[in-house]
């Protein structure tokens, strides 16, 4: 499986900004869905296909997260920046 990720420490209220040069799929997920996704198994995140960009998600609660980026399978690449708005401001 390819895939970008990214490790995040997210509080409440913050905002995860990411911005692509394609479609893709933007997930959030916390440790145990992360732990199910790495394993193809069937996993709950936040998020979903992105068609157009930027894409804005933000945490249900603070904590440690993984944002994963990735074609859904189908061949080539996708490149991606992520930044954090604290506060959502």
């Amino acid at each position: 499986m390819n895939y970008l990720h990214y490790d995040l420490q997210l509080q409440s209220g913050d905002v995860v900004e990411v911005t692509l040069d394609k479609q893709a799929n933007v997930r959030l997920l916390d440790e145990s869905n992360y732990s199910r996704y790495q394993r193809g198994e069937q996993h709950r995140y936040y998020g979903g296909r992105a068609t157009k960009s930027p894409v804005r998600l933000s945490p249900p609660h603070a904590g440690h997260w993984h944002l994963i980026v990735d074609l859904g399978g189908y061949a080539g690449t996708v490149k991606a920046s992520v930044r954090t708005i604290k506060g959502g401001a």
